[in-house]
């Protein structure tokens, strides 16, 4: 008795034990995950500055990096209002297909004829390219903004639709029939079951609208063409392009890539903040 008391151990002993090994190797493997992308962005950048020296490449071909961050500081006053005017676009458009694309995945999934009479449509303005259809939604809007904040929103809002209205039917049917056992109504079971089932595809469906509302933004100002005080980045574009001002468009491109990056990264983080505690895709396997 005394030697088997001396060989066992007790499980949270075993755990206690593990867990200082384990910790370091998560917080290691997140290092990696942010080191390694940072020093290939620093050998591209030292590629491309020894490029431009050793080549002795014009600047108005292909600017050094270092004129780049020259032009970003000097033209900050102008390319920031630009940004911001974007930006504006870009959440309100993401915002209005968000709110769309989830009530209208929720009639789709009430209603077989409504989705049978409109779900073709919504097909049909997402495979029609924004730039053959931008200068008709000019013509029938008031004002340019207008125009701009529609074809963001024409862009962004069918991934929602679609990756809601798949969740609200990927519910497992077993669930289903449960709910429908214990006399749960139509409503009791949107919104207890359907709904938070669905949150993973509905968050997937955010991460790709986020980044294509930025683009669209973009791709639509460029077609109407909008110029003045109150124009968005796309313009700057334009004009630095036409200005042949080539560090001054790097700069903007930069600012452009830079805000698409972190729209996919607060989304991806609204999604593990939403998901860590209980669906499986965010949840971290124990072996």
């Amino acid at each position: 008795m005394t030697t088997m008391d001396q060989t066992s151990t007790d499980p949270a002993e075993l755990d206690e034990e593990a867990r200082p090994t384990a910790e370091p190797g998560r917080f290691g493997g997140r290092m990696l995950r942010a080191v390694v992308p940072a020093i290939m962005l620093l050998l591209l950048v030292l590629a491309w500055a020894w490029y431009v020296t050793a080549y002795d490449v014009p600047h108005y071909i292909l600017p050094s990096p270092l004129r780049v961050a020259e032009a970003m500081v000097e033209d900050w006053g102008i390319l920031f209002p630009a940004l911001l005017v974007t930006l504006e676009i870009t959440f309100k458009a993401l915002g209005l297909a968000l709110v769309g694309g989830v009530l209208l995945a929720i009639l789709f999934t009430q209603s077989k004829w409504i989705e049978l009479a409109f779900y073709p449509y919504a097909v049909i303005m997402q495979v029609t390219p924004i730039v053959a259809i931008a200068p008709l939604i000019l013509i029938y809007t008031d004002t340019t903004q207008q125009a701009l904040l529609i074809c963001a929103w024409i862009v962004a809002f069918f991934p929602i639709l679609s990756n809601t209205a798949q969740g609200l039917k990927s519910v497992d049917h077993n669930l289903i029939n449960l709910f429908e056992l214990y006399g749960a109504n139509r409503w009791q079971s949107l919104i207890l079951l359907r709904l938070p089932a669905s949150l993973p595809y509905l968050l997937a469906g955010l991460r790709i609208g986020g980044g294509l509302a930025l683009i669209a933004a973009v791709v639509a100002e460029f077609a109407a063409g909008s110029a003045g005080a109150g124009s968005g980045l796309a313009f700057r574009l334009l004009e630095s392009q036409f200005r042949l001002n080539i560090p001054r468009l790097f700069a903007a491109l930069i600012l452009l890539s830079v805000t698409g990056i972190l729209i996919f990264f607060a989304t991806s983080y609204l999604s593990h903040l939403l998901l860590h505690k209980w669906h499986e895709s965010a949840l971290k396997r124990e072996n």
